[in-house]
């Protein structure tokens, strides 16, 4: 699979308009212009989504990525590509559509 690789600094959003934030579990391995490069393993919330179901706030909460077999591989965990397939889940692991996200990886150091 080729693509874009993503990092902390990688604008992510669910299809809502929620903003996703990445927490890397290994700050300080290979890093993309400068940020951690973000893998499978990393924590993914969801923060201000504003998705109702019939009036009732079910917002998106988590990431769910389902990395092709296969792929690179740091520290053991798939990297994370932009187009990644991934799904948004409510707090009740209920699917909401897939995330969005947007980036140029430029360059690629390994510390």
């Amino acid at each position: 699979m080729s693509g874009n690789l993503m990092n902390s600094g990688t604008a992510i959003s669910c299809p809502h308009g929620g903003r996703i934030a990445a927490v890397s579990s290994a700050p300080y391995g290979v890093r993309i212009d400068g940020l951690p490069a973000l893998t499978a393993s990393d924590l993914f919330t969801v923060s201000g989504c504003p998705h109702t179901v019939g009036g009732v706030p079910r917002p998106c909460t988590a990431v769910h990525w389902a990395p092709e077999p296969g792929g690179v591989l740091i520290d053991g965990s798939p990297v994370l590509l932009e187009r990644t397939a991934a799904l948004c889940l409510s707090a009740a692991q209920a699917p909401q559509g897939p995330p969005a996200a947007v980036q140029s990886a430029r360059g690629v150091t390994c510390r």
